[in-house]
């Protein structure tokens, strides 16, 4: 993509409004812009990132046996009235009447609706375990939305719900999302470290939250320091085997929010407790009979009995994982883009766009990236070499490839490592195949 034709509106000074690192850096990088208090219009290289995150969302999802469909953003308000949550849930519901004047919302969560598709769909036991997930937009109506996408009114979730026939089945669906977390946060780059937690209005009595530590992060939590060298992907587990033994292993190291941290009867030494800010990116909830109880969510069982399923519901806020990661990988000069997440895989950037012998190579070294597969924003604008450096800086891409009439004289670009700041020169062959190795 030619920066000169692209739609990416930077900004060169802090808006007054953004009060938080990713709310600054995603607004100067042209990522989103506000319509209204706590709503964003995602603009091209903001959505490319979302996009990114969702791929990963969705490969972790289908590889831990769920299955994708899409429901509403607007749901019956009887449904939830069958749930007894409709009055419960308070004024975040954004609760609307249609022209027919029937009761409507604007769904923030799916418990309801997946638990009507199930009901009408599913009548065996032989069709149990079922677990669906979809990823759309929410909305709750946040009495004062703040920190941009972190805390906003709109956002996109991913959210799964899982069916078993008893605890045990449920368990193992509970466990499984665990390790699909876990996953999912690391190959974005994220260190994630699942929390007991409350279960707030979803309900049931198990729930584990996966908190990002960040300087920026708006809750208290407290760890062991050795959470920070553990690594899942580094673990060979299969979805099929029993991962009872892997849910032990990942909950014995001490982990607790403030809100369930008890400063007088913690485990871990004081030498090895860290105290830190984070951010939460995902909670799993085990439900119980909560929702099918009650909307009759029944199946027949082996003898013909009815059972009622055991549930299990899964999110991921997939639009506030893009200033999760922010907060958690920058500098002063801008984001820091892990490369599984990143809007493009390099930045060219052609120092002297009026000297044709620059222009030449710069259009040809994009035409060979581009070849090879390597999502390239080519910068081929008239401006300063300083402008063009901050605009790549900001943006965070994982590499900078960079063209000017010296490094031409001596048959070499410049390629500059946007994680470590390390610059080397190189010829355009070795560049190209520095970028294939990484990528």
């Amino acid at each position: 993509m030619r920066l000169s034709t692209y739609f990416l509106p930077l900004l060169r000074e802090n808006p007054a409004e953004a009060q938080i690192v990713s709310h600054r850096l995603m607004l100067r990088a042209g990522m989103i812009r506000q319509s209204s208090a706590g709503i964003y219009s995602w603009l091209p290289l903001g959505l490319r990132v979302l996009h990114n995150i969702e791929a990963i969302v969705r490969a972790e999802q289908d590889a831990a046996g769920a299955q994708e469909l899409l429901m509403p953003t607007i749901q019956p308000a009887e449904l939830w009235r069958e749930s007894g949550r409709y009055d419960d849930y308070g004024e975040e519901m954004l609760r609307i009447r249609d022209r027919h004047d029937r009761d409507m919302l604007y769904g923030p969560t799916n418990e309801e609706l997946i638990t009507d598709i199930f009901r009408q769909n599913i009548k065996s036991y032989r069709d149990l375990p079922k677990n669906l997930y979809h990823i759309q937009w929410k909305f709750r109506d946040e009495v004062r939305p703040r920190f941009g996408v972190m805390r906003g009114r709109e956002f996109l979730m991913k959210d799964a719900y899982s069916f078993d026939l008893d605890l045990a089945s449920a368990r193992r669906s509970y466990n499984k999302m665990f390790l699909a977390y876990l996953r999912t946060f690391a190959r974005m780059g994220l260190k994630s470290i699942p929390m007991r937690a409350d279960t707030g209005p979803i309900g049931g009595d198990l729930s584990h939250e996966f908190i990002v530590l960040a300087d920026t992060g708006e809750s208290q939590v407290y760890c062991d320091k050795a959470w920070l060298e553990t690594d899942i992907l580094a673990s060979t587990v299969d979805y099929d085997d029993d991962l009872q033994p892997f849910f032990d292993q990942w909950t014995r190291l001490y982990a607790a929010t403030e809100e369930k941290h008890d400063a007088a009867n913690c485990s871990v030494p004081a030498d090895r407790l860290l105290a830190a800010r984070g951010i939460e990116v995902g909670q799993i909830f085990f439900l119980g009979t909560k929702y099918s109880k009650p909307m009759n969510a029944v199946v027949a069982g082996p003898n013909g009995e009815q059972i009622v399923p055991e549930m299990g519901c899964y999110g991921i806020g997939v639009s506030r994982l893009v200033a999760a990661i922010i907060e958690a990988s920058h500098d002063d000069a801008g984001i820091i883009w892990p490369k599984s997440v990143a809007p493009f895989d390099a930045g060219l950037v052609n120092l002297r766009a009026g000297d044709a012998a620059c222009t030449d190579a710069s259009d040809a070294l994009y035409q060979t990236l581009r070849n090879a597969g390597i999502d390239t924003l080519y910068d081929d604008r008239a401006e300063s070499a300083g402008a063009k450096f901050a605009a790549m800086d900001l943006i965070g891409l994982p590499w900078q490839i960079v063209v000017g009439p010296r490094g031409l004289q001596k048959g070499v670009v410049e390629v500059k490592n946007r994680r470590t700041g390390q610059r080397e020169d190189m010829t355009a062959e070795t560049a190209l195949n520095r970028l294939r190795a990484a990528s």
